[in-house]
């Protein structure tokens, strides 16, 4: 599925099954929620947190997808082609940071 793709299939999703998008000021406070449950799981998983036994039955990729579907809901909300937007970005990456990370002796020791 492209990012195109997602965006058309959650505005139908919406528009249908959810009825209608939740206001842009909801959807930001849900985005926030849902990247929280993402960290809650990286910081038990993989920092030095332990899991608590309602935790047990998490699922990464589906926090995640979680947090694409809320970000894509904004997207379609306030108008924005996350493929555009996602092609700039790249290229503003890359010609920012095009030595940027060589010459980072943190990351090359």
């Amino acid at each position: 599925m492209t990012i195109n793709e997602a965006q058309e299939t959650v505005d139908q999703w919406i528009n249908t099954t959810g009825v209608r998008y939740f206001n842009e000021l909801t959807n930001t406070a849900i985005l926030m929620e849902e990247v929280g449950e993402v960290a809650r799981i990286m910081a038990r998983k993989y920092g030095e947190q332990s899991f608590k036994k309602s935790d047990e039955d998490v699922n990464l990729a589906d926090e995640m997808a979680d947090v694409m579907f809320v970000l894509i809901c904004l997207a379609n909300q306030t108008g924005i082609n996350l493929t555009a937007a996602f092609e700039k970005n790249l290229e503003k990456k890359s010609i920012r940071d095009a030595n940027r990370h060589k010459d980072n002796k943190k990351l090359n020791p």
